[in-house]
């Protein structure tokens, strides 16, 4: 049993649950990720790390309450217990001291799974210039964390609401313009898979690398099941032990959308019983 000893509501619908797991905190590094379960009844889901405390043993995971599991996880409390809790998993991020400067990049949720990578690349000694855009103020999560993360932090809203206003995307190549494309070793993106697309249109015009980190439908995540399979290159990879990071510029990012869609109509009813069983109420947010 591995229990939950702290609890945070950071947005509408959008949690961080630091979790007790000495091992997984020791052994994780940037751009992996775990599996959990919450009881024997429930499926596994895979989960970004956000942030770890290696001397506590704590294991730091923030998500967004979508689905029936991850909405039963944002009730949970401190004190409660997950059955499964797996890691860590797939290819860590590459990390060393690149020339010039490296961008991170954040969408949504997806500045959860940037923090780490941000984190260990200032480490490393690089210049982290990291940008983190949602929809609107209320949506936007762990500034102070990139903050500190970065060497230097841009926040853009959709509305304006925050920051400057407009897309991830336009900040990026305002900064590929600003230092010079080949002033920029590598730019990282993780979040939406809309926003992941147009942010590697932009780079590969300017012949920037750049990694985005997938995330398939996943059941089994030890490369047994093919569940996560993606298309890079022309290549089938297994999200969970090629991945999660991929060249961007290869990635089949039409085939992903539709396999992430698959089973839409399916959490749909999964969710509505869900949300029955709790007197047709959205608790979770």
């Amino acid at each position: 049993m591995f229990e939950i000893v702290g609890k945070k509501k950071l947005g509408p619908a959008v949690y961080r649950l630091d979790i007790l797991a000495p091992k997984v905190a020791q052994k994780h590094k940037a751009g992996n990720f775990i599996m959990l379960r919450i009881d024997e009844n429930g499926e596994r889901i895979p989960l970004t790390v956000a942030d770890k405390d290696v001397k506590r043993g704590i294991v730091t995971l923030v998500f967004a309450a979508v689905g029936k599991t991850t909405a039963r996880l944002s009730q949970m409390n401190p004190g409660d217990t997950l059955l499964d809790f797996v890691g860590p998993l797939g290819r860590p991020t590459h990390i060393e001291k690149f020339p010039g400067i490296v961008v991170c990049i954040g969408g949504g949720i997806g500045v959860a799974p940037v923090h780490p990578i941000a984190q260990a690349l200032k480490e490393a000694g690089n210049v982290v210039v990291s940008i983190i855009g949602a929809r609107t103020k209320e949506l936007l999560i762990m500034e102070e964390e990139m903050l500190a993360a970065s060497s230097e932090l841009v926040i853009t809203t959709d509305d304006g609401s925050y920051g400057r206003q407009g897309f991830v995307t336009q900040a990026l190549e305002d900064i590929i313009n600003r230092e010079g494309s080949r002033n920029v070793s590598l730019v990282v993106a993780i979040g939406p898979v809309p926003m992941m697309r147009f942010c590697c249109k932009v780079t590969e015009k300017y012949g920037v690398r750049t990694e985005v980190s997938l995330n398939p439908i996943m059941v089994d995540a030890t490369g047994m099941c093919g569940a996560c399979r993606v298309t890079v290159g022309g290549e089938t990879k297994f999200a969970c032990v090629d991945g999660p990071e991929f060249d961007g510029h290869k990635v089949n990012f039409d085939e992903l959308t539709k396999r992430l869609a698959m089973y839409k109509s399916s959490e749909a009813v999964s969710m509505n019983q869900f949300n029955e069983s709790h007197g047709g109420k959205r608790c979770w947010e």
